[in-house]
């Protein structure tokens, strides 16, 4: 008899899976294996393989993990939260939680690399960065950063780098303002000592700024609530050659003289109060505007207006050669993900609300917080500053009492360790609320106060004046318009998006619904301990399990970016041979086949890179690696690989590659990239490993969300455990000084998501996965390689979760290159693999296991339509230039034009295949011109008629 109830606690497993038993067995006979076990032996090497199976909790069915993270969310307490300092409660607009945050249309969508399917993300985040511009004075923002502390480190970093621009370091300071808030000064001071870069931390009235600074950050309003006229300060560093930054408050500047008013160079802080839920302490889109004099050296990515090859407006990633990562080792930045999903909501609360809706909400704010500070001036309390806007320091004779009343009322206060209090308001608050906080204080009662804020305070300058933010009050015309905009983008519940490295794998309905309930959404991250236990008890089951899955002792959720996740265990390691007074080990060697990132993060975190070579077969150089780490032997820190390997192949050699950087006294760096195929068959640390990142938004399903959330949490082998990154607010709690993110364990609300993927998949559906992961790829370089040359596979003739495939032979015979097939693709209904990485001229397939056989069936049913598109090329029967895949993608306006002049039939550009018929995509824009984009830079929304016209 079957075990229906058995069978309930699998279910998800089949539901994650895309293929069925019949269809694997189609995909195994192609491929040529008698069973998955066969194939998985052919693939990865024995000697690294587990010889037993993970050990984790039984799966739940999709039911009984709602029921059981319902249960552990009610573990944490729901108050008012007054403590601000930087995070405030808000009031999230149903139509942009329902039609964004909820929506897979929106949370699956990938970076927007391919332009011509990303029109709407990209318009969104244009939006975005108008907003910002707008807001803060200044001519250039990006499209998001982490948050507002890394946000800080980034400034700091790209003034160091702009001042200090050869290796003599003329100017090594830096000045901070003591009333930054303390995350923020906690992430300064981790980033700034591998740089060689001094922080002074003092108040700036008294500063005494030479031209050994090269910089200074300031907050507006600051961690007090104060906001102060900085005017001469900001003189007195430019007056020496500095350059000055500014954390600021979006909400507030809508009142307050703009940093670009105030003459500041850089601007920048978090975008959370527009409507993105607390979620104890993230995801949260930092913002981050400049001048134009740094605009070659912002960090993360920035939104352009170009044209299409019809001449028509069009969005694309502007300044793409300024991309952190490409520069690798001479890189300021690693930043990679950025907070796309999150901004999106940022920018949609702002054209939701309009510039008069923002002043509305903080003015309401600003009059609730004059008349709370002239209620408690009234009971006797001392109110330490005469101009601020939304948050109160406060001195009392008894704190511990007014601590002790405020929990009885259910509310939230700041308790700073000078012994004052602060107190903060925020959109949510009423008056209502006023009163109840009077009544902590002996229930003074007071009526509306107006401020009236001093003449250096008082904006004056427009903001928000485009259309698009004075359009869409209705649902009705915001709903159409968020929608307008999500049918000009191909996500995951199009198609398959089959990205090389990039796992653009399920994300499943079960795990994303808990993050909209109140109990996880509503917490701030430096709410007292006893109110948030549920989310304790996530944050030490999930360590548990992702150290099962990866063989270590220890982990650290902290890292908000698999880049960041990077930074974090390089930081680690310097930590670790710091202690171990192997101060001089600062070489590190890294394969030329790494992700960007890597010798980026290497250069952060205080490390000289070496590139180890790679051979024909796309292997490790183990010669060569045994060279250099001889060569630098006193001097060798470690190594960053990725296993299997970049080029989609677990190389026999990597237990010898670990074993000689330990012999010359270095650590091991596995980029956790690929753990999609490592994860229940071998792991980092049985593989000889110290540290790993994992991409939570690749191997454990949170969404890429347009190119971000993410989250890179860290494991380390027991030595290192005690290295580890602590943080300001959990000091004496958790490890030593020095976070890599503004809260203490990053995005923390996404690690739900991950938490359900793990538990609804038990120990067998996750190593499952990485099988099934394994078989698709080798099923569809089984479809594709009589077709396709595929350049790396292993010694048996199989490829990994990934493969790929060389596109540049067809440039010699048909003039045919990789772009030009990703850009067809789009016609075919997908979105192109990764191209050109880690080889020019190339794309990198890697299904995932989400894919059913149909799926991928179609897929390489486009590919191999197109392979005969480019073989009429090859032998004359279509023209070398204006064909099928020159003129890709084809728009709908361009198909039905009177004006077709093509050589092939309109059908053939739009319906090249049956099935693309009955789920047709059209990309909303032709081929987009780049160099147009970078010679005309514009990166705010342009005057409303260029929308409609054609630029001639």
């Amino acid at each position: 008899m079957v075990n229906v109830f058995d069978k309930q606690s699998r279910e998800f497993q089949g539901r994650h899976i895309g293929p069925d038993n019949r269809e694997a067995r189609q995909m195994l006979d192609a491929v040529g294996v008698s069973d998955i076990d066969d194939l998985i032996a052919r693939t990865v090497p024995g000697a690294i393989r587990m010889g037993k199976p993970l050990q984790l909790p039984a799966p739940l069915s999709e039911a009984q993990l709602l029921t059981e993270l319902k249960n552990k969310s009610l573990q944490n307490k729901v108050v008012r939260n007054y403590i601000g300092q930087g995070y405030y409660d808000t009031l999230t607009p149903s139509v942009i939680q329902r039609n964004i945050l909820e929506n897979p249309g929106w949370y699956t969508q990938y970076t927007p690399y391919q332009a011509e399917i990303s029109q709407g993300r990209l318009e969104s985040l244009l939006n975005f960065q108008t907003m910002v511009s707008d807001l803060t004075g200044l001519p250039i923002a990006n499209a998001s950063l982490l948050d507002e502390a890394t946000a800080a480190a980034e400034a700091m970093s790209l003034m160091f780098h702009h001042v200090n621009r050869t290796d003599i370091i003329k100017a090594p300071r830096f000045f901070v303002e003591g009333k930054v808030l303390p995350q923020t000064i906690d992430v300064v001071l981790t980033r700034a000592k591998p740089l060689g870069i001094e922080i002074v931390i003092g108040d700036f009235a008294k500063a005494g700024i030479d031209d050994t600074y090269f910089g200074a950050l300031l907050q507006y309003p600051d961690a007090e609530g104060r906001v102060s006229d900085y005017r001469a300060f900001i003189a007195g560093v430019h007056g020496v050659g500095g350059f000055v930054a500014m954390a600021t408050d979006l909400l507030a500047l809508t009142l307050l003289a703009s940093p670009g008013e105030l003459d500041a160079d850089i601007a920048l802080g978090s975008s959370q109060r527009f409507g993105v839920p607390l979620g104890y302490g993230g995801p949260h889109a930092a913002f981050f505007a400049t001048k134009d004099d740094f605009k070659r050296g912002i960090p993360g990515r920035i939104i352009g207006v170009s044209i299409d090859a019809q001449g028509n407006r069009a969005l694309r990633m502007a300044l793409q050669t300024r991309e952190q990562h490409i520069k690798r080792e001479k890189a300021t930045s690693n930043i990679c993900t950025a907070q796309a999903l999150l901004a999106n909501m940022a920018a949609m609360y702002a054209v939701y609300h309009g510039p008069q809706g923002l002043k509305d909400i903080a003015t309401r704010v600003t009059i609730l917080a004059h008349t709370l500070a002239n209620g408690l001036r009234k009971g006797g309390v001392k109110v330490s500053h005469e101009v601020f806007f939304d948050t109160l320091t406060i001195q009392v004779a008894d704190r511990e009492a007014v601590r002790a009343k405020a929990l009885q009322a259910k509310m939230n206060f700041h308790y700073p360790a000078d012994g004052s209090i602060g107190i903060a308001l925020d959109e949510t608050t009423t008056p209502e609320d006023v009163q109840d906080i009077l009544s902590v204080f002996g229930g003074a009662s007071t009526t509306m106060s107006e401020p009236a804020f001093p003449a250096y305070a008082v904006r004056h300058t427009a903001y928000l004046t485009h259309p698009v933010f004075n359009t869409h009050r209705s649902e009705s015309q915001m709903m159409r318009y968020i929608k307008q905009l999500e049918n000009k983008d191909l996500s995951l519940n199009t198609s398959m998006i089959s990205l090389g490295s990039c796992t653009m794998k399920l994300n499943a309905a079960t795990e994303m619904i808990p993050l909209s309930w109140a109990h996880w959404s509503k917490m701030h991250p430096f709410a007292p301990l006893d109110q948030v236990q549920g989310y304790a008890q996530i944050v030490r089951e999930l360590s548990d399990y992702l150290c099962e899955i990866t063989g270590f002792a220890a982990c650290s959720l902290q890292p908000n970016s698999g880049a960041q996740g990077e930074y974090a265990g390089l930081l680690t390691i310097r930590a670790y041979l710091d202690a171990q007074g192997q101060t001089q080990r600062d070489v590190l060697l890294i394969p030329i086949s790494a992700h960007g990132t890597n010798p980026a993060s290497a250069v952060m975190a205080g490390f000289k890179v070496v590139v180890v070579k790679a051979l024909e077969n796309g292997y490790i150089d183990v010669d060569d690696l045994r060279a250099k780490a001889t060569q630098y032997t006193d001097r060798l820190g470690g190594i960053m690989i990725t296993y299997p390997s970049t080029y989609g192949i677990f190389e026999e050699s990597v237990k010898d590659i670990c074993a000689i950087v330990h012999e010359h006294g270095g650590q091991v760096y596995m980029d956790g990239a690929n753990m999609n195929a490592q994860v229940g068959l071998t792991s980092p640390g049985l593989i000889g490993a110290d540290v790993c990142h994992l991409n939570l938004h690749k191997t454990f399903a949170i969404p890429h969300g347009g190119g971000g959330p993410g989250m890179g949490p860290i494991c380390v082998a027991a030595h290192l455990a005690g290295h580890l990154p602590g943080h300001v607010f959990l000091k004496g709690d958790k490890g030593p000084d020095g976070a890599v993110s503004a809260a203490p364990y990053g995005s923390a609300s996404i690690l739900l998501i991950s938490y359900a993927y793990i538990r609804m998949l038990g120990a067998e559906g996750l190593t499952n996965a990485t099988r099934f992961a394994i078989l698709n790829a080798n099923y569809m370089k089984a479809r594709l390689e009589k077709d396709y040359d595929i350049l790396y596979t292993g010694s048996n003739g199989t490829c990994a979760h990934e493969f790929i495939v060389d596109l540049r032979p067809f440039k010699a015979g048909a003039g045919i290159e990789a772009e030009d097939i990703a850009k067809r693709l789009m016609d075919y209904g997908f979105h192109a693999p990764t191209m050109s990485f880690p080889v020019p001229g190339t794309i990198m397939i890697e299904p995932t296991e989400s894919e059913d056989k149909a799926e991928l069936d179609r897929f390489c049913d486009a590919m191999l339509s197109i392979r005969r598109e480019i073989e009429a090329v090859e032998t004359g029967k279509a023209d070398k230039v204006n064909n099928a895949l020159k003129n890709a993608p084809h728009t709908q306006a361009v198909v039905i034009s009177d004006a077709w002049d093509k050589p092939y039939s309109r059908e053939q550009a739009a319906f090249p295949l049956d099935y693309v018929r009955l789920n047709k995509f059209w990309p909303s824009v032709g081929r987009i011109n780049n160099t147009f984009g970078d010679r005309n830079l514009v990166c705010t929304c342009e005057p409303v008629e260029s929308y409609a016209e054609a630029v001639v």
